[in-house]
């Protein structure tokens, strides 16, 4: 990979454009000559996009959050980040310039061997360009794998883009996954089951060892050591993820914590019935550990 200005300091002009018609190089971006096995691949045209915008350039909105490894779709157009006074006009580069950034931690990190934003204004900056179901999982996955954490992408938040479309939303969003929503799941069972008149202060991601091992309670009711599980059947992706839930309630049962499941179809489609089955559940388990004290 290289600038054609650099490979005409040792080839001529004749040699390249040889090299160009016979396909043993393409072009990208206007002056980045690169092989073409090379330009096939995603980290190649990243790294050629980064050639072309400069060393005070790095990735930035949804490519950034790709080379994060978190889901976004995938487009041809390469996002770029670059200073208040870089201008760069280039097909198939969408360029985004901010206000003192700089090509340095800790605005800048390296991952998969390129100049990559930060996780967090990575995720910022990508909100207002996705929409329903894929605006949210980007960030509720990188705090599920604990990436990160709502905090630090509240202060993110807090530090750029003032006026962005869509800021409250996100805001809402960041309060939700703060008190332990960590999917769409979660989240309906949160807007529509597990709140509300009557039912009871459940905590959220409550971790609890078992052997060796940390596993973190969906929703945990302390008083009568309940706890609900929302990842129902509908989300395994085989018998043995069956089997290891199964291993694991029976292991909480050991500690003296009865688990619940609820299906994702029960959850989204009964929900006044699930909640009420969830009270009811929580009235017989207090009952039965009054009667054992």
């Amino acid at each position: 990979m290289i600038r054609r200005a650099v490979a005409l300091g040792a080839v001529s002009e004749h040699v390249l454009r040889h090299a160009l018609r016979t396909g043993h190089v393409t072009s990208l971006y206007a002056g980045v000559l690169l092989t073409p096995d090379v330009a096939r691949t995603r980290v190649g045209r990243w790294r050629a996009a980064l050639l072309r915008a400069g060393p005070q350039a790095a990735l930035s909105h949804l490519t950034a959050l790709e080379v994060w490894g978190l889901p976004v779709p995938l487009g041809d157009e390469v996002h770029v980040m670059t200073g208040r006074r870089r201008r760069l006009r280039v097909d198939g580069i969408v360029a985004h310039r901010r206000c003192g950034f700089m090509a340095e931690p800790p605005h800048v990190l390296v991952r998969q061997a390129v100049a990559v934003t930060g996780l967090e204004w990575s995720l910022v900056d990508s909100w207002p360009m996705l929409d329903g179901d894929a605006q949210r999982a980007p960030l509720l996955q990188a705090v599920g794998r604990r990436m990160t954490t709502a905090d630090r992408v509240s202060h993110a938040l807090a530090t750029t883009m003032p006026r962005m479309r869509e800021r409250a939303r996100l805001r809402t969003l960041l309060d939700k996954i703060a008190i332990g929503c960590r999917s769409e799941l979660e989240l309906w069972g949160y807007d529509h089951v597990f709140t509300g008149p009557g039912m009871p202060l459940l905590e959220r991601q409550v971790p609890v060892k078992i052997g060796g091992t940390t596993v973190y309670l969906d929703l945990f009711h302390r008083p009568t050591a309940t706890n609900f599980e929302l990842d129902g059947a509908k989300w395994h992706d085989g018998f043995s993820h069956r089997e290891r839930d199964v291993a694991r309630d029976a292991a909480l049962a050991e500690l003296g914590i009865h688990a619940v499941r609820f299906t994702h179809d029960r959850l989204m489609l009964e929900p006044e019935n699930v909640r009420r089955q969830a009270m009811a559940i929580l009235a017989s388990r207090a009952a039965l550990m009054g009667q054992f004290r």
